[in-house]
Order: C-alpha cells, then structure tokens, then sequence
C-alpha cells in the first residue's frame, strides 16, 4: 500500500500522520508491517486498529487497498478475533436466544412478549444481515445504516421466498419447518461471510 498524499495535514491525527509518513517514505506495504512500524510509537496498538484506519485511509481517498496476499493463518485463528466478528456473533446469539424462546418461553403473558421480540428480530433481521454480510463483506462497501435497511429488506424478500418454497414441500407452511430453514440458511450464510472475510482479513497491500 502507499500513500496518496505523502503528508499529512493538521487535521488529521497522529497516527495518520505517522502512517501517512511510513507510507511515504516505504511505498507499497502490508498491513503486518504497518502494524509493526506504528508499534514503536504505539505500543498498546492491535492489529485491528489498523485495518480500521486502513479502512477510513482508503474510504478518504489518502490511500489505495489491493488484495494480493497468500493466506498462512489459520482459519481457527480468523474465528477468534471475536472484536471483529461481533455483530455477526451477536446475530448469531440472538438468532438462537429466537429458537430457544419459541420452544421453550411460555406463551402466556408477560413471558410471550420475549417471544414477539426475539422472534421479529429473527424473522425481519437476521437472515437479510447474513445475506448483507456474504454478500458485502468489506465494510467500506456500506455503511451501518445502509446494513440495517438492507439487512430488513433482504430478510422480508427471503421469508416469503422460505415460505412459498415451503409450501411445495410435504412439511408445508409450518412453524418448526420455517424455523429450520431461516436457522440453516442463516448458519450457511455466516459461514459464507468468515470464509469470505477471511481470505479479505490483511487487505494486503495497502498503498
């Protein structure tokens, strides 16, 4: 990666000057080593601090992203960046907090309210965010309102999509099998977003 302007301007923080310099000075660089350079100064800094102001280098125009880089991590090593995978975790979480509560909360009141709420976010959210995420899974492509939006209306084209093919099979329209399918679709959705996210996680050349 290199630098589109070689320097800074007052407006910009410290750790952009200084990597704004490095970039500069070296020319095409990798995140590693850009991580590695800034930690003499910033002892405290983490690896995905770096890719975030990457990310923001990139969205300003100050920089240029490629991907030219061999994968030598381990997968497993990838899934524990947990910080990074959060909100697609936390979907995760929450889609089977949905599951749970439907099997097992009473649906009496007030208990029956969990289930409206887990269940809405199930249904209108979750599988259009997994859809979002494998589909758009550099974060420079949307930002956070536009996921949320998009993530609702993926997910109300896909349940009635579930539905009407659910309708053609010999379980039919019916709780527990719309239930699996949005949990399997789902599941394979996130599953497409790691992998994806994986082989995308240096950005390599950042320049």
């Amino acid at each position: 990666m290199k630098s589109e302007k070689p320097h800074s301007t007052g407006s910009e923080s410290s750790l952009d000057q200084l990597t704004l310099e490095f970039l500069g000075k070296y020319g095409t660089t990798s995140v590693q080593r850009l991580h590695g350079a800034l930690r003499i100064s910033n002892p405290s800094l983490t690896e995905l601090e770096v890719v975030d102001m990457v990310w923001r280098l990139s969205d300003e125009g100050k920089a240029q992203l490629e991907d030219a880089w061999p994968v030598t991590k381990p997968f497993t090593r990838f899934l524990g960046l947990w910080e990074r995978h959060l909100a697609l975790y936390g979907s995760l979480v929450l889609a089977f907090a949905a599951i749970l509560s439907i099997y097992v909360v009473p649906a009496d009141l007030p208990w029956v309210s969990i289930r409206w709420v887990l269940g809405s976010v199930f249904v209108l959210f979750i599988p259009g965010y997994a859809t979002v995420e494998a589909l758009l899974s550099r974060r420079s492509e949307l930002n956070s309102l536009e996921r949320f939006a998009l993530s609702i209306g993926l997910s109300l084209a896909l349940v009635p999509l579930i539905g009407l093919l659910l309708n053609y099979t010999p379980w039919g329209i019916r709780m527990t099998p719309i239930v699996i399918s949005l949990t399997i679709i789902s599941l394979g959705l996130v599953l497409v977003s790691l992998v994806r996210g994986y082989f995308q996680q240096d950005l390599t050349s950042f320049r």
